[in-house]
């Protein structure tokens, strides 16, 4: 106390804990909630017709349309020097998850949710980096697209190469699928 006493002092303040132990339990009845910021316009109406990763998408071009009400114009200064962008969004068509998945590629064996990609999660959050070729108002135009029409979006962020691609990065049990499609074997 001695020392937060001669920090006041001297006219300054002393550091302060912005963060306190949390719990299971308190993290357990913790409740987050989200505003959507925007929707999603794209061709892909039914689940199985959309592409499982949005660099699967190829050139699908789908448009992000803002929300008028929540002030967006200026929150968009900027990203238009962006060539791509991710999306955060909701997979507002999910019900329920499941702790282990059959992933569509590889061999069939079942893997933890977490160790995949697949929609049925915990959460229904959706991540995909997306090809921003315009943004006309409170419209962007993306290309890419793996998200069903009407998806909400919860979030955008810039892409950045130097942050977001981690060229040494361990692909995990994925690993097989690599392997089968060069016939090169894992070092």
């Amino acid at each position: 106390m001695m020392d937060e006493a001669r920090l006041i002092h001297r006219g300054r303040k002393p550091p302060k804990s912005y963060t306190t132990a949390m719990d299971e339990e308190q993290c357990a009845k913790m409740r987050i909630d989200m505003t959507p910021i925007g929707i999603v316009r794209s061709p892909f109406q039914e689940r199985f017709a959309a592409p499982r990763q949005p660099s699967l998408g190829g050139q699908t071009a789908a448009r992000i349309l803002l929300r008028k009400d929540l002030n967006l114009h200026q929150a968009l200064t900027d990203l238009d020097g962006f060539s791509h962008i991710w999306i955060l969004y909701w997979m507002h068509l999910n019900q329920g998850w499941n702790p282990t998945v059959m992933p569509p590629r590889g061999p069939k064996i079942r893997r933890g949710v977490l160790a995949t990609r697949a929609p049925h999660r915990p959460n229904s959050i959706g991540l995909s980096a997306v090809r921003l070729t315009k943004i006309s108002g409170l419209t962007l135009h993306i290309e890419g697209c793996d998200m069903l029409d009407g998806t909400p979006v919860l979030d955008i962020k810039p892409y950045l190469p130097y942050a977001d691609a981690i060229p040494d990065a361990d692909p995990g049990w994925t690993c097989i699928l690599e392997e089968n499609a060069s016939g090169l074997t894992r070092p």
